[in-house]
């Protein structure tokens, strides 16, 4: 659809569960997840052409648990997703070969049912090869977080035991997805949380981290996904309640477009 809501158009149809989205504009590709159920291990992951032809499962059922947001890396020829009950952030090339686990938050039935093990959202830093993500926590637990570590798994470590972990902001109502302004170095994320200081979007220097996230959107109904166009200064955003909003960076002109259209969760921005 246009960036006023006009001209939607449904491009795939039959999906199991899709959550996260993100096009490759210059290839004609879209990438997305289907979470499928997350009790049965049935995740995968699809890419079609922008108009929907051409429809092919990358990462079949059973190599990925409930996989959330995804995001491209077009010059490393990665994917990259964090999946949920699988407690893990992931990465493929973009066809689906070399599956490779960079971060695992827990392993098994027990570690799965608990929702500070759950990775949700996440973007990468190519300039300093950081990758940040979220584990959101229960529902208004407030004790989300956003992490961040090296690109690459330290020599001589594995994706369960890498020593390079630290914690870029805790104790979130609950962070879900994440989106890097990657000119002015500015982390975004949507928090579905209770309000005060969730229904929002938040923003933080990664540079110069401030004590205290800047919360630049308010009154969501569980903001979910997250788009930035940094050119031309504004955000796209999601809600649990089927509502698209669009604001500036800073969150100010705000405006809800879009609404009532049902569970709403990923969200991408593109000139195609």
């Amino acid at each position: 659809m246009n960036t006023d809501g006009s001209e939607r158009t449904t491009i795939v149809t039959g999906c199991h569960l899709p959550d996260g989205i993100v096009v490759d504009a210059g290839a004609g590709h879209i990438y997305w997840t289907n979470m499928g159920i997350p009790s049965l291990n049935d995740g995968s992951i699809e890419r079609a052409d922008i108009d929907g032809k051409n429809r092919k499962t990358i990462v079949p059922q059973g190599h990925t648990h409930t996989p959330k947001q995804i995001i491209l890396d077009k010059k490393g020829g990665k994917l990259y997703w964090c999946d949920r009950e699988g407690m893990r952030v992931m990465r493929c090339n973009l066809d689906g070969a070399r599956l490779e686990t960079l971060i695992e938050a827990g392993r098994g039935e027990a570690h799965s049912r608990d929702a500070t093990r759950w990775c949700v959202g996440l973007t990468i830093d190519p300039k300093l090869a950081h990758i940040y993500w979220s584990q959101k926590g229960p529902d208004n637990a407030g004790l989300g977080r956003i992490f961040r570590a090296n690109l690459e798994i330290p020599a001589g470590q594995t994706a369960a035991n890498r020593s390079d972990i630290e914690i870029f902001f805790d104790a979130l109502p609950e962070p879900i997805d994440l989106e890097l302004d990657h000119q002015n170095r500015i982390l975004y994320w949507t928090d579905r949380g209770d309000p005060p200081r969730g229904n929002t979007v938040n923003r933080a220097s990664i540079d110069n981290k401030p004590a205290e996230p800047e919360i630049v959107v308010t009154h969501l109904m569980e903001g979910i996904g997250i788009a930035l166009d940094v050119p031309n200064d504004r955000m796209f955003v999601t809600d649990f309640a089927g509502s698209v909003y669009s604001a500036r960076l800073d969150g100010s002109g705000e405006r809800n477009f879009l609404f009532a259209q049902g569970n709403l969760t990923g969200i991408a921005y593109a000139e195609v």
